[in-house]
């Protein structure tokens, strides 16, 4: 085997630490973009915000204007007639009430009358003066602390309470209850029926059928036990059986089986699904909190004279610059600075990198919505039945960048336009072939749009099929197959024709 060197050029890309930071900024929401600067300005002296330090400038020239005015004040009080003058409080003297009210003011003294003559209808109530709704736990264990549970129950309660699902459901076997609470079943299930005496009716039930069963009883007895009054049509053995045997047969509508294996006319059986349709089958519904997130847009989209204008929103996002103070102490610092200099020129490149970074991030974005604008124009002034079928590659082509930076750009983040505050994702979508081909693909946004039209109009007692819909979406020259329509159909939440079918009242 012979040794010997060889000598080959060959290109190779190789992705920087500056390039992988301007691509991590690309693709960054705007609160992560926030959190990002943030954490910029704190690891980098050499950065800081524009908009605070011209806070602090005129801040600190409204204190010093302040001060004048004070000195000026100061002056001309001196120069007063002796007349106007209030005579002075010698230290040596106890204060009168007069001279009290010189000094503190009286304007307490009519605030307190109307409070004290006020009467308490004039003042919020405690439950209005909450800053946010009670937890279904909580709402449990207020009722726990005034039932009549003492001691050990009381502590078989919120061990209950707590082990309870967000729907106010019991899903935990009751012999590990019994293991953890370290009490008898018969103990345990008295504690268990207490609770589910609790408000909201049906918490604390094991399944559907029992959540059900117990409002069931609220129905039908008032607190004191004593039967309510019912319309005579409606029969509670009715309601009980369909709710003990033929959950199933109510979801899927079969009303005439349930009526012939109950031995009952149909009319009886609408009437029982009426009363079931009138309970909570999730308690703890009205006790979940919902989290709406607040979106901020990253840029509007506005017309201005004719035309579309693009606009990047800026507002709470740290506006960086690089430092006067060090930029100065970089230029001034001798060469005996060594060690500090060095790293002030580091911090001073990485300053310039991300502040450059941040411009181009900018720049891109108003570019990418700008081509969006150009696509999808008729949707901006028109609605969503005019919105285009679009893909990244067809913008990518017209800004001149590659499919993943198009990608990148689009993700997480938000548009403000006369149709709403939009995603850029919503732009893109595919298309759907026209019946007579001719035209434009119609976009899949807008079938989705016309399905959910078609649902809500349709007739309680007749709803439509999904090949129906199909029928339907032909009639407007839209070529859809019917796994189409039930594929968009459970994107929008949709239940089966079955499943929406109402009984007529």
């Amino acid at each position: 085997m012979d040794l010997r060197l060889d000598l080959r050029l060959s290109q190779k890309l190789v992705m920087t630490p500056q390039l992988q930071q301007a691509i991590k900024l690309l693709q960054l929401s705007r609160l992560e973009l926030q959190q990002n600067l943030v954490q910029q300005l704190v690891e980098n002296p050499l950065l800081e915000d524009q908009a605070l330090e011209s806070q602090e400038e005129e801040t600190t020239n409204t204190e010093e204007g302040n001060e004048r005015v004070k000195e000026v004040e100061a002056d001309s009080a001196g120069s007063t007639d002796a007349e106007e003058a209030q005579p002075a409080i010698k230290e040596s003297e106890p204060l009168t009430s007069e001279e009290w009210d010189n000094i503190l003011g009286n304007d307490w003294r009519p605030a307190q009358r109307d409070q004290i003559g006020a009467g308490d209808e004039e003042f919020p109530s405690y439950d209005q003066t909450l800053t946010k709704q009670p937890s279904l736990e909580e709402h449990l264990d207020w009722q726990l602390r005034l039932s009549s549970l003492e001691g050990a129950d009381r502590d078989i309660g919120r061990l209950i309470i707590g082990n309870l699902d967000e729907d106010g459901y019991l899903r935990i076997p009751l012999p590990e209850l019994v293991e953890d609470a370290h009490c008898s079943s018969e103990q345990l299930e008295s504690v268990l029926r207490q609770i589910q005496t609790f408000d909201p009716p049906g918490v604390a039930a094991h399944d559907l059928a029992e959540c059900l069963q117990i409002q069931l009883k609220l129905i039908q007895y008032d607190e004191a036990g004593l039967e309510k009054n019912l319309p005579s049509e409606v029969s509670m053995e009715v309601v009980s059986a369909i709710i003990n045997n033929h959950l199933v047969d109510l979801q899927k509508k079969r009303y005439q089986v349930v009526a012939k294996t109950l031995s009952v006319t149909l009319d009886e059986v609408y009437e029982a699904v009426h009363v079931i349709e009138g309970l909570e089958p999730k308690p703890g519904r009205p006790f979940s909190i919902d989290s709406n997130s607040i979106i901020i847009p990253d840029v509007y989209v506005v017309k201005y004279e004719g035309e579309w204008v693009v606009l990047l929103n800026e507002d709470g996002l740290p506006r960086l610059r690089i430092s006067p103070y060090y930029r100065r102490l970089l230029t001034s610092s001798g060469e005996d600075a060594g060690t500090t200099k060095t790293y002030l020129e580091e911090k001073l490149k990485g300053a310039q990198w991300i502040i450059r970074s941040i411009d181009q991030r900018n720049k891109t974005i108003v570019k990418v919505v700008t081509s969006l604008i150009k696509f999808q124009e008729a949707f901006l002034e028109k609605g969503i039945q005019y919105l285009r079928p679009l893909v990244l590659k067809q913008v990518a082509e017209d800004v001149g960048m590659h499919e993943s930076t198009i990608s990148r750009v689009t993700t997480n983040k938000y548009v403000h336009c006369p149709q709403g505050i939009l995603e850029l994702k919503f732009f893109f979508n595919a298309g759907i072939q026209r019946a007579d081909n001719r035209g434009e693909d119609m976009s899949s946004v807008t079938v989705r749009e016309l399905i959910r039209e078609m649902v809500a109009q349709e007739e309680s007692a007749n709803p439509l099929k999904d090949q129906e819909i199909v029928a339907r979406l032909k009639q407007k020259n839209i070529l859809i197959a019917r796994r189409t329509v039930a594929k968009y159909r459970a994107e929008l939440h949709i239940a089966s024709a079955s499943q929406r079918k109402r009984i007529p009242i």
